[in-house]
């Protein structure tokens, strides 16, 4: 049972992951001085990081069974 819970998230984070990564080539590959495509890629690479980061703690609750946290306030 908790397996079907994990689906959704992975299947979320890997269509955002997709999503940014199309960005990330776009922009990798457009006529910009280089200070541009570093300022333009470092925010998509660093939201692919924490996107990853939020799955890893998703799974973790879910396999701790921490899934309800709104119901203690």
């Amino acid at each position: 049972m908790k397996t079907s819970k994990m689906i959704a998230p992975i299947i979320i984070t890997i269509l955002l992951l997709m999503y940014i990564s199309f960005f990330v080539w776009a922009w990798s590959i457009t006529p910009v001085p280089l200070w541009g495509k570093v300022v333009g890629l470092v925010i998509p690479i660093s939201l692919m990081g924490v996107s990853i980061f939020v799955l890893i703690e998703r799974i973790k609750e879910i396999r701790s069974g921490e899934e309800d946290d709104l119901s203690k306030y």
